[in-house]
């Protein structure tokens, strides 16, 4: 017995270098499958979210999740992930949804839309001037912070193409809507006239009629109570919707150079008539293409 006993001291001493390494490269090998294991697992915060056949929500229908159900990520696309469920069955979710914790009122097809949202201008880019020398592009990023904090309630992901006071070149706007697979592009900007206090209202604007942007347009202003005058949906040959792919609209929401269109620009309450009014118009266009399979 002490023979063997001191073999094995030898043999340790001998190779304990090789031996460490090896009972290393097992510990972090395990720890690591571990790991992945948990990542590769979610468990519905909120209940009601669909699950669809295919990413995206074109994708048709197959069942309803249920709040504590625990899945498996298969893979990642596009901000959906492709899950298996207890009993097997496979479809994708929005991933957002799933990680959400706060209740909806209700899931719908616009909580499953990712939706850019562009506040005109900003940086050394000033856009309009007000009768006081006011700059359009405070109000732009204004106006969109309140849209996305009402979209927010709505369960829709959102993404800016700036958040701060910062300059975003024309070329790099619609990109942000094709790199991020999102299903709405909306603009904000604020008008302005040759002469002040020339011309008053608002207007919603889109490029191209046959991917969704019109009718985006038509539901978007259909939505507008505003205390201006509505000057109803026009094409408008604006870079940052006609170069982009996506349903993609632009609205100016007042004149800038217009002493009353002004008042109501630089007033919270009418920015949020307007953030309040955007998601309903949304709503509308994203029930209709459902319905349509459009």
């Amino acid at each position: 017995m002490k023979k063997v006993i001191e073999l094995i001291k030898q043999w340790l001493i001998k190779f304990w270098a090789p031996l460490a390494i090896v009972i290393v490269m097992l510990s972090t090998a395990i720890s690591l499958t571990v790991v992945m294991l948990h990542k590769q697992q979610i468990t519905v915060q909120i209940p009601n979210l669909t699950l669809r056949k295919h990413y995206g929500i074109q994708g048709s229908p197959i069942s309803v999740l249920k709040k504590g159900e625990h899945l498996q990520i298969i893979q990642k696309k596009e901000g959906w992930y492709q899950v298996r469920r207890d009993d097997e069955s496979t479809g994708w979710v929005a991933g957002w949804l799933l990680k959400r914790k706060e209740p909806l009122k209700k899931v719908t097809p616009l909580s499953e839309a990712t939706i850019v949202l562009d506040p005109g201008h900003g940086g050394s880019d000033v856009g309009s001037l007000s009768i006081n020398n006011k700059y359009e592009k405070t109000y732009t990023l204004q106006l969109a912070k309140r849209v996305k904090k009402e979209l927010a309630k709505t369960g829709a992901r959102v993404i800016m193409t700036r958040s701060t006071d910062k300059i975003v070149y024309l070329a790099k706007i619609p990109k942000v809507a094709e790199d991020n697979h999102a299903d709405l592009f909306l603009s904000f900007h604020f008008d302005s006239a040759p002469e002040k206090n020339q011309a008053t209202g608002f207007t919603t604007y889109y490029y191209h009629r046959n991917n969704g942007s019109y009718n985006l347009a038509k539901n978007v202003n259909a939505a507008m109570n505003l205390p201006l005058t509505n000057k109803g949906v026009e094409f408008g040959d604006f870079l940052v919707i006609r170069q982009n792919t996506v349903p993609a609209i632009l609205l100016e929401s007042g004149y800038m150079n217009n002493k009353k269109d002004f008042k109501y620009i630089k007033s919270s309450k009418y920015q949020e008539k307007v953030a309040k009014a955007v998601p309903v118009g949304l709503q509308n266009y994203l029930t209709d293409q459902v319905e349509t399979g459009q």
